[in-house]
């Protein structure tokens, strides 16, 4: 397995934040390419040829582009036909990129099939993941609001392209999923992983409320929920062992792509997390 980040967690410009990465000895980064300057719409063909050369030099490459579009992601229909487009034109700068890997939250998946905003969001994701299939490129949706053998019985129902991006911290600090069985529920689906640690702090909280509340207030909202804390890795809830362990057993190679959203010091954590999950795949 390979150690990256997210390098906009890094909390500067991309140039910057390739340069911290190589620093830290990592092999690759994830960038956000929905909006700003790393947005198909924004990027020119010298502008990838210039991140290509600044990947290079820093030996890096991209574990991953982000294509979440924020809000409630394929949920509602009539916002889909443009989300499918902006998907596909972010499918094809990965591809310019040489990157397998898009990840995105697509909204809450309900478990009962009969939910109208089931076949809705199957739509969607059956179109986005087909163009993807055809470029050789996973559209990896990330763990969250709902359970691995619902996200399983989603995922069985598209027809290829669509894969996981697995966010063990998700699991533990909402939806109580237990990580190291969503490992061996979704091992034929998991592309990319994020590398982040929480703790949940209400028994009883409601996933779908959590990831709606998301959707209105963005980033901001989900850090000011009460029923959970995102935590530096190593310490909160998630098994780290016995979650790399599984993640072996099952031959996963990917990369586990650090993930850093709040705390006053992003940069610092990072560095711990780097050293933390070095340590623990020399011990594999």
């Amino acid at each position: 397995m390979k150690i990256g980040v997210i390098v906009d967690c890094f909390k500067s410009p991309i140039p910057s934040g390739l340069e911290k990465a190589a620093e830290l000895g990592l092999e690759g980064v994830q960038i956000y390419a929905t909006t700003g300057k790393f947005s198909p719409e924004s990027l020119t063909d010298e502008d990838v040829e210039g991140y290509r050369a600044l990947l290079k030099k820093h030996h890096l490459v991209i574990s991953a582009l982000c294509g979440d579009m924020g809000g409630f992601g394929f949920e509602i229909e009539k916002d889909n036909p443009e989300r499918i487009e902006k998907t596909k034109c972010i499918i094809d700068l990965a591809e310019k990129f040489g990157t397998k890997v898009i990840t995105t939250h697509i909204g809450v998946i309900p478990a009962d099939k009969s939910c109208p905003r089931y076949p809705v969001m199957l739509a969607a994701l059956t179109e986005c993941g087909l163009y993807a299939k055809e470029k050789g490129i996973t559209l990896a949706i990330e763990t969250g609001p709902e359970s691995a053998s619902t996200l399983l019985a989603f995922l069985q129902d598209t027809k290829g392209g669509v894969g996981v991006n697995l966010d063990p911290a998700n699991f533990t600090m909402v939806t109580g999923q237990d990580a190291v069985e969503a490992v061996h529920l979704l091992k034929d689906y998991i592309v990319h992983t994020h590398a982040k640690d929480g703790v949940k702090l209400d028994p009883d909280l409601d996933p779908t409320q959590v990831y709606h509340a998301f959707a209105v207030g963005g980033v901001d909202a989900l850090n000011a929920c009460k029923g959970f804390r995102e935590l530096p890795l190593g310490q909160g809830d998630v098994n780290w062992d016995a979650y790399l362990a599984a993640l072996k057993e099952i031959g996963f190679d990917g990369f586990l792509t650090i993930e850093r959203e709040t705390g006053e010091d992003p940069s610092g954590d990072i560095r711990l997390a780097a050293s933390f999950l070095a340590e623990k795949l020399r011990g594999l």
